[in-house]
């Protein structure tokens, strides 16, 4: 059983596994965390705070690192550029796990906007022209941006006021779920405009709200005497 299962698991370990374990765990700890614990701690005097918060006061690290070894558990610098620096008593292998476990829930729930391409013609018909329009209008819901182009063939090139046309009509049909972030331009034989989402959250995945149903005829008239 690896450490994170002991951890998930609320398993109880003797004192002396404890301290090795938590050892072997801090010692995996990621290369760029730069975090002094324990005998990596040389100030002269650091100030203290217990693992329940409690000021400790001002002492050597030797003897704040003592009280720590008394109990099980790390010496960990926190503030470093405080004067003394500040440090706190805690279990550095569950503080990394925990600390590992909430970034990996915010990068799930963070939303990566994407670039989506919809590529138009110069003599593109109402139907095709719509459908792109609707594929847009789903990539700007979800919060993505998207971009627009026209490629001009052989003699189209004479003509790129007519993809300018095409371009901001188009940008005119989505307008209501996303603005032009980048107006039309030619590049080569490839004209192209950028448009960003209007909300950048996409909408929540939740269950729809029921409707309220109307009441099934009328109400009984009250008896009159």
């Amino acid at each position: 059983m690896c450490h994170t299962d002991l951890l998930r698991a609320n398993v109880v370990l003797p004192a002396f596994l404890r301290f090795i374990w938590r050892c072997l765990n801090i010692a995996k700890q990621d290369n760029r965390d730069k975090t002094e614990i324990n005998g990596q701690i040389r100030d002269r005097e650091v100030r203290v705070i217990s693992a329940d918060g409690e000021q400790l006061g001002i002492m050597s690290s030797r003897d704040a690192l003592r009280i720590a070894e008394e109990k099980n558990l790390d010496l960990v610098k926190v503030a470093p550029q405080a004067k003394p620096p500040v440090c706190k008593i805690m279990d550095y292998g569950k503080y990394k796990f925990e600390q590992t476990k909430r970034e990996k829930e915010a990068r799930k729930n963070q939303h990566t906007v994407e670039l989506k391409e919809v590529r138009l013609s110069l003599k593109i018909d109402k139907h095709d022209f719509d459908t792109k329009v609707n594929n847009a209008i789903k990539f700007l819901k979800a919060g993505n941006k998207v971009k627009v182009s026209i490629r001009f063939r052989g003699r189209e090139m004479a003509h790129p006021e007519a993809g300018k046309v095409n371009m901001e009509k188009f940008a005119e049909a989505v307008s209501e779920y996303g603005t032009v972030e980048k107006q039309p331009k030619l590049e080569g034989r490839q004209m192209l405009m950028f448009i960003a989402a209007n909300n950048a959250k996409p909408p929540k995945k939740g269950k729809k709200p029921q409707k309220q149903q109307a009441p099934k005829g009328d109400a009984p008239a009250e008896k009159s005497e």
